[in-house]
């Protein structure tokens, strides 16, 4: 069975049965208005979010997810979800109430420029994450991950993000957030649809193999 085929069975039940998780649109208008965003502000705009996602957008910190590298299309969704509950986050949602679109497309554009860091990691058998990121699961209907995310993890255009040395304590919350639906912002449920077939193991590994990819 091919990869288009078991995409499309994927995403049938819930484009049957899911409401819309995000408000933005991604318009030509839209997708320009990020596109021109002036990552001189948002440098200047990011000085407070320093304490968690580090300096240049590289966190410290294994609960908080590094900006630096990520695709803008991406950030700017994020923050407008979190502003108008699409996203919840007691910190973030505070955040971004506080920002004007010209404010996050700005942010996105700073964040985005900076080079992103791999950490390394190296202790841990990542064969069965490998796997699935490059084969999928044919008896779950799990398609590969890199089909959506990228043979080097860097995301693809619009709302798809780059996993590629972030946080592995962070990707691993995020996706048992999607797991249990307490996180509810991707598009047609197809994350959530994914997370709630992988094992707990699954999840730590897949977190660790994205966190060492180079």
């Amino acid at each position: 069975m091919n990869r288009l085929l078991l995409s499309l069975i994927l995403a049938a039940p819930a484009l049957a049965s899911a409401a819309p998780s995000s408000q933005v649109a991604w318009t030509p208008e839209q997708l320009n208005f990020v596109k021109a965003g002036n990552a001189q502000k948002g440098r200047e705009l990011a000085a407070p979010c320093t304490a968690c996602h580090g300096t240049i957008g590289i966190s410290e910190t294994p609960a908080f997810p590094s900006l630096a590298g990520q695709l803008p299309t991406y950030l700017f969704k994020q923050l407008q979800d979190y502003a108008d509950s699409s996203r919840d986050n007691p910190i973030m949602t505070g955040i971004a109430k506080g920002l004007s679109k010209q404010d996050m497309a700005d942010l996105a554009a700073w964040f985005a420029s900076q080079p992103a860091s791999p950490a390394a990691y190296d202790s841990a058998d990542l064969k069965n994450a490998e796997t699935l990121v490059t084969q999928g699961d044919n008896e779950r209907l799990l398609v590969p991950c890199e089909v959506c995310h990228g043979n080097d993890g860097k995301g693809q255009k619009l709302d798809i993000p780059a996993l590629a040395g972030q946080q592995a304590d962070y990707l691993s919350a995020t996706l048992n957030a999607f797991k249990d639906a307490s996180r509810h912002n991707d598009v047609y449920g197809k994350m959530r649809l994914i997370a709630k077939t992988l094992t707990e193991k699954e999840i730590e590994e897949l977190g660790v193999y994205y966190q060492d990819m180079k």
